[in-house]
């Protein structure tokens, strides 16, 4: 039981900003036709997922800290800088949500949502930095089924949903016009770097030790499997809702509506009732919440992994935050900076998944829990088909 719980902070990268702009513009576009993208992305996050957790139980240290101690001091500074980068850019989209859920609940002016977000952040961060684990992972799986309510709710409401349409979205098909680079822009925003870094630490100090760990494999293995499988299978759940709101919201309008999240609120309003946005607008300020602590506590992560510096929860607050407060203030279009935020972190995936399956073949590191010779193949295909789509995505969006 007490390895049960990391999985759920790491889901909440699932169900971020990022995601809800990617899904619910691919179903007010295409409809159905990408819900075969999310499963099939959310299947090799939940293998991830595991593999992170596996390492972390199997050595007692985090995916930075082992890279700290086999890469030299120049390539470990490489492998932070990207890292850092890509956990900006996840702070920026986690940011925007939030600011974005604050305006539409509120009225509040962006100055004013901008702070909210940060004080909020903190202290579910003080949870997690006063040892109180439990009440830090509650919070997040509470934030988890949360963001699921509101989205179900407003599903319920909106209307325009077909069990065949959903099936037939089961079907691979990247036959719609943008159904490529939206494709690439779901995986994208599925498997996220800074989870992979912050699962690999969060399962330490769970009251069991390396070496029980490594006596009892099969039962760790089933543990973990356990605990990410309903962690990112509720994330999966909400995800394919998304997807499914965005449909039944774009045949509600008649194609008007394409995906913009502060005019879905006002489509919400209009076509339902004030209920479905404010359900609307809690489930986004719940995933812009949530998900900013765990980006900020991920950077922690991998500033004392890779450097083996730590700097205080509240100055990196202050330091992940202000590109988001300038751009906010600069008047930048909110969903573009979400889809734009995407982009740069899709760049850090191949390099957080190659790493880890690098590492968890080893068996000096891993004893008894090290990846057979099938998993580690299966692990490599699948961290090269997320890597290949996510390198086009950056190239593509950056050209």
């Amino acid at each position: 039981m007490p390895i049960l719980g990391p999985a759920f902070v790491a889901a909440i990268a699932y169900v971020d900003p990022g995601n809800v702009a990617t899904n619910l513009t691919a179903g007010a576009t295409l409809g159905y036709m990408l819900v075969w993208v999310v499963v099939a992305a959310s299947l090799v996050a939940v293998l991830v997922q595991f593999q992170a957790a596996k390492l972390g139980m199997a050595t007692g240290r985090s995916l930075p800290e082992l890279c700290r101690r086999r890469f030299s001091t120049w390539g470990n500074r490489v492998l932070w800088l990207q890292a850092e980068i890509v956990v900006l850019a996840t702070d920026l989209a986690e940011f925007v949500g939030a600011a974005i859920g604050l305006q539409l609940l509120f009225g509040m002016p962006v100055a004013a949502s901008a702070g909210a977000t940060a004080v909020v952040s903190l202290l579910l961060l003080e949870l997690r930095r006063h040892g109180r684990t439990r009440p830090f992972e509650l919070a997040s799986a509470a934030a988890l089924l949360l963001v699921g309510a509101g989205v179900g709710y407003d599903i319920v409401f909106v209307g325009h949903q077909s069990a065949g349409d959903l099936a037939t979205g089961l079907i691979p098909n990247l036959g719609g016009d943008g159904a490529l680079l939206l494709a690439m822009g779901i995986v994208g925003a599925t498997v996220m770097p800074h989870a992979v870094y912050l699962h690999s630490a969060l399962v330490q100090g769970r009251g069991i030790s390396t070496q029980d760990a490594r006596r009892q494999p099969a039962l760790v293995r089933r543990i973990l499997r356990l605990d990410c499988s309903l962690a990112l299978g509720l994330a999966t759940m909400i995800n394919v809702s998304m997807i499914a709101l965005g449909a039944g919201l774009g045949a509600a309008t008649d194609g008007a509506w394409t995906g913009d999240l502060v005019a879905a609120h006002g489509e919400l309003a209009t076509r339902i009732g004030g209920a479905a946005a404010l359900a609307f607008a809690i489930a986004l300020l719940s995933s812009g919440v949530s998900s900013t602590g765990v980006g900020t506590l991920a950077g922690d992560v991998v500033m004392r992994g890779f450097l083996g510096r730590r700097v205080p929860v509240h100055v990196r607050r202050i330091i992940t935050m202000a590109p988001a407060v300038l751009a906010l203030l600069a008047g930048a279009p909110l969903t573009g900076l979400l889809l734009l935020s995407q982009v740069v972190i899709s760049l850090g995936v191949p390099v957080a998944l190659f790493l880890l399956v690098y590492f968890c073949r080893d068996r000096t590191l891993m004893g008894s829990l090290t990846n057979a010779p099938l998993t580690t193949a299966i692990a490599a295909t699948a961290a090269a088909v997320v890597a290949l789509p996510a390198c086009c995505l950056s190239v593509t969006w950056l050209l």
